[in-house]
């Protein structure tokens, strides 16, 4: 089983919403790129939500537009391995340090965990901070989540609450 690493936050000190992935994909990690699968909704959900074109923009241009709306990005395995995509592949991981991630943010108020298995474990590795903030459960953008996309789409709107 190969061993996979997350990127780095996309953060600055105005972040409000905090959206919160699993780890990865092969096809993300291979293009070094949050949600660079061409079928995961992500993109095409957060363009709804914000109100951007996002998928017509380069990848730079697309970190640099929800900083602007004060979105950042992350996710909850720092590394973990896994063979494939699928996050019930994932085995032996380690936490990225959410704590301290959301304690650096001054104008944090929610976090948004994109899929189940994100949730899960990132409402563990924040532990009590959880309280803290406003949590949102949102269904996968991944396309391994047959969910039909306006389902995606009702419960992903609910993050427009967090940009005003």
């Amino acid at each position: 089983m190969t061993r996979k690493r997350s990127f780095p936050p996309v953060v600055d000190e105005q972040v409000r919403l905090l959206i919160l992935g699993s780890l990865p994909g092969n096809v993300s990690l291979a293009h070094s790129q949050y949600y660079a699968h061409p079928q995961n909704r992500f993109w095409k959900l957060l363009a709804e939500v914000t109100g951007a074109d996002l998928p017509a923009l380069p990848y730079a241009d697309r970190l640099q537009a929800l900083l602007a709306r004060h979105v950042g990005l992350w996710d909850v395995v720092a590394e973990a391995r896994r063979d494939g995509s699928l996050d019930s592949n994932i085995r032996d991981h380690v936490h990225n340090d959410l704590p301290t991630l959301a304690a650096s943010l001054p104008q944090l108020t929610a976090i948004a965990f994109n899929g189940g298995t994100a949730a899960k474990l990132g409402l563990k590795a924040l532990g009590p901070r959880a309280a803290d903030y406003r949590i949102i459960l949102l269904p996968s953008s991944s396309p391994a989540y047959t969910r039909p996309y306006a389902e995606k789409l009702e419960a992903w709107l609910a993050l427009r609450d967090c940009l005003a």
